[in-house]
């Protein structure tokens, strides 16, 4: 613009701002807010209202609030929009409390709230898991003549199954047709994946009630029932949602194919899982982690630990790094496999790759031990555990007096040791 003679005004800023925060480039945003005062471009609220959005999707919730606070040295009134900005900005970086404070001070600054207000709030509450909080603020909009809309009811039967309240999510489900709103492909998909500690029956339902609804089911959705029917053990249900999904128009994605995996894996078909690992990219999903974790951890509940070690090898190959959940389950494979060596072998390499074995880590080496009678090497670990500031618990425990017991006859005073 300079080039071609034209000043850059206060409108041309706030639109390169707001570009900068429509892709979430929060340092562009600021550096140009920062060069207007040598532009000689006064800011608006416009302005900073684009530069506290675009703080707040790249997570940058403590300079969001400063720019709030500045505004007034800015001889800038904030309106809706910048608390609405501001909130969602403390509502993507966790903090609830910050959220509900800056609510309770708009009337202070005689800014009054909108629908975007109080559903950024709600959803704060929900990352917090405060679901009783962010029912209360669903309550409350009537009285401040707010009509919730689906953004409002996702965010709350959300924050509900976070907790696992999945009679609360269903009855916000159910009263959204008396309110006048109608349930989205996001609403249902929350609805779902509240169903999914314990109610997989539910879940399915939800599913099979969309197209009557005349709402498409996305991955979303899907993934969600998956999930569901993994955690209710139903895996020949979770490869039936799979397999449907093409004909719904429906792409899986590595979510739908860790969730089936792990679904084959409780119900002990590791062959499945393999071979759900195996097809994926066939369907140009890229396994990752959890992918190949779930099918280490499938491999494990049939013992199978030669193929839960092939698999863990495998990762380098495909530019995948194990963590703690891929060695712990390796590790829990050889256990089963009678493989003490090798599990401990496991546990050792793993500071090498700069992991940190943690309990769940120790509780599957104590385990391997214990299997094959080596109650000195499971004691020698149960003892190690506070030393790497690790905390045995019940299962830990279990695991060592259960590897005294399968020692000689004068190692029960050691388990009765480790039971006190």
């Amino acid at each position: 613009m300079p080039e071609a003679s034209v000043a850059p005004n206060e409108i041309t800023y706030s639109a390169a701002i707001s570009a900068c925060e429509k892709d979430g480039q929060w340092q562009l945003a600021l550096n140009l807010l920062g060069r207007m005062p040598d532009a000689r471009v006064v800011p608006n609220e416009i302005t900073y209202n684009a530069a506290i959005s675009a703080c707040s999707k790249g997570g940058q919730w403590q300079l969001a609030l400063n720019l709030l606070s500045w505004t007034p040295d800015a001889r800038l009134v904030p309106d809706e929009i910048t608390y609405s900005a501001a909130i969602s900005a403390c509502e993507k970086g966790g903090q609830w409390q910050l959220a509900l404070r800056l609510l309770s001070l708009m009337p202070e600054a005689r800014v009054v709230p909108e629908e975007i207000t109080y559903n950024a709030a709600i959803s704060a509450c929900e990352k917090g898991g405060k679901w009783q909080l962010a029912l209360n603020l669903l309550s409350l909009m009537p009285d401040v003549k707010l009509v919730p809309n689906e953004i409002t009811y996702s965010a709350a039967i959300s924050a509900c199954e976070k907790d696992g309240q999945w009679q609360l999510a269903l009855n916000l489900l159910s009263w959204m047709p008396a309110a006048r709103v109608v349930p989205d492909e996001i609403t249902y998909s929350a609805a779902i994946s509240a169903c999914e500690k314990g109610q997989w029956k539910l879940a399915l339902n939800l599913l099979g009630l969309m197209p009557e609804a005349m709402v498409v089911p996305s991955e979303i959705s899907y993934n969600a029932a998956i999930s569901a029917c993994e955690k209710g053990s139903q895996w020949q249900l979770a490869l039936n949602l799979l397999s449907s999904m093409p004909a719904a128009m429906v792409v899986p994605t590595d979510i739908t194919y860790n969730a089936a995996i792990s679904a084959c894996g409780k119900g002990g078909q590791w062959q499945l899982a393999l071979n759900l690992l195996s097809l994926m990219p066939e369907a140009r999903v890229v396994p990752n982690q959890i992918t190949f974790s779930a099918g280490i951890s499938a491999c494990e509940k049939d013992g199978q630990w030669q193929l839960a070690l092939i698999l863990l090898s495998l990762m380098p190959d495909v530019r995948l790094v194990p963590d703690e959940i891929s060695y712990s389950a390796a590790i829990s494979a050889c256990g089963k496999g009678s493989q003490w060596q090798l599990a401990l072998n496991l546990l050792s390499l793993m500071p090498e790759t700069s992991l940190v074995p943690d309990e769940i880590t120790y509780n599957a080496a104590i385990s391997a031990c214990s299997k094959c009678g080596q109650w000195q090497l499971a004691l020698n670990l149960l003892i190690l555990m506070p030393e790497v500031t690790l905390v045995p618990n019940e299962i830990t425990y279990n695991a060592a007096i259960s590897a005294c017991e399968k020692g000689s006859h004068g190692i029960w005073r050691l388990a009765l040791s480790c039971s006190a």
